[in-house]
């Protein structure tokens, strides 16, 4: 049994929790003990992290790492099927290629889990999954499949065919084509219901649906204008659906109608030029307002839009211009583990948590503030 320890450390054991020193100790990919009294096994491998920093690995909790391929042009841009509309049966892990550039960046980045969805171009766009950041084989990297039914609102649908041979071609024929599919999923979850004789066969387009209809995954909304965010919310309530509001770039101008929904809210990129209509309002104030308002705020680079290993110049950016500092290693640790469903697994230095593990040179909101070590699942992953 392969036993790591992390000895010494000033340590975060969750985003939002004070330093202190403590120990770590990783046995078999899992945390068995963390804090001051955690005792070193014999036999353990140490790192000895006096007067360095010690957090859990980070989460970016919206990314398309390893589907919009880096370096490779057009043949390795696998995040968009766009050639219909509604695509609620494509998968994300299908298109991700894990030798990627990006995991090398997330790994040097002290990022250890990216959540990955498909691209905005149609209005369901599939399901995304949530990876490790190592890993040679997608299958074993996965830590949950059915991450949220990416849809989209704006600009993006509306103009990825822009000869107008489909919807949608407006705002309109974005919602509507989405409640159209919502309403035929939840027809066809009742008939799934019927005595075997009179229930329909399985419908591989359905069943993500059904499953989101069913509260088992929420729907990932693309939205960047505050009325399209409104609309996401909107057709999330009438078929009472969980919903993430995703980029929520004017989500800022809405908070209090966003908390008042219970709307957790995934914010960026904002270290970004404003180069299309959609983000002339874009603020590095938005999560700071959104977390004053009382909203769940993650934060994601977008990568490879934002280069994934900018996520902590992210949060420090939002420290800077009103967000809590807490809060702000919360959006990329504990609060992005749980907006992703994955709180009792990923975000915390706890027992029973997976032991992904960051050691760093200063406070990881610190500019000049590097990697030391990354850790995932108690194996080391990168050395500076």
């Amino acid at each position: 049994m392969k036993t790591l320890a992390i000895i010494n450390g000033t340590t975060y054991r969750t985003g939002d929790a004070a330093p202190a020193r403590a120990n770590v100790v990783i046995r078999n990919g899992k945390i068995i003990s963390a804090g001051p009294a955690a005792k070193v096994p014999r036999g353990a491998e140490v790192i000895d992290a006096k007067g360095l920093v010690v957090t859990p690995g980070l989460i970016d909790a919206h990314t398309h790492v390893g589907n919009f391929g880096e370096g490779t042009g057009q043949p390795g841009f696998d995040a968009n099927e766009a050639a219909e509309a509604a695509t609620p049966h494509v998968r994300a892990l299908d298109g991700i290629d894990p030798r990627d550039l990006g995991f090398d960046d997330a790994r040097r980045a002290g990022i250890t889990a990216v959540c990955v969805l498909p691209g905005s171009a149609n209005v369901i766009g599939g399901t995304g999954v949530v990876l490790k950041t190592a890993g040679f084989i997608i299958d074993e990297m996965v830590v949950s499949a059915d991450a949220g039914m990416k849809v989209a609102f704006g600009e993006n649908p509306k103009f990825s065919h822009p000869d107008n041979r489909r919807m949608p071609v407006t705002r309109m024929g974005t919602a509507a084509v989405l409640r159209e599919m919502l309403t035929r999923a939840g027809e066809y979850r009742r008939k799934r219901r019927l005595p075997p004789a009179k229930r329909p066969d399985l419908d591989i387009r359905m069943e993500p649906l059904a499953r989101v209809l069913a509260g088992r995954m929420p729907l990932r909304a693309h939205a960047h204008r505050a009325d399209d965010i409104a609309t996401a919310v909107r057709i999330a309530r009438e078929f009472k659906c969980r919903l993430i509001s995703d980029h929520c770039t004017e989500g800022y101008l809405i908070a209090d109608y966003l908390a008042e929904n219970g709307v957790p809210c995934v914010v960026g990129p904002t270290l970004i030029g404003r180069f299309k209509l959609e983000l002339r309002e874009r603020s590095y104030a938005a999560a700071g307002i959104l977390e004053k308002a009382g909203c769940a705020v993650a934060l994601t680079t977008d990568h490879p839009f934002v280069p994934i290993d900018v996520l902590t110049a992210s949060a420090a950016t939002a420290v800077r211009e009103g967000m809590t500092e807490k809060g702000a290693l919360r959006a990329i640790t504990n609060g992005a583990a749980q907006m992703l469903g994955l709180g009792r697994r990923l975000g915390k230095l706890a027992r029973g948590y997976d032991g992904d593990v960051v050691v760093w040179s200063d406070h990881p909101l610190d500019a000049q503030a590097r990697v030391v070590a990354t850790v995932v699942e108690g194996e080391v992953v990168y050395r500076s």
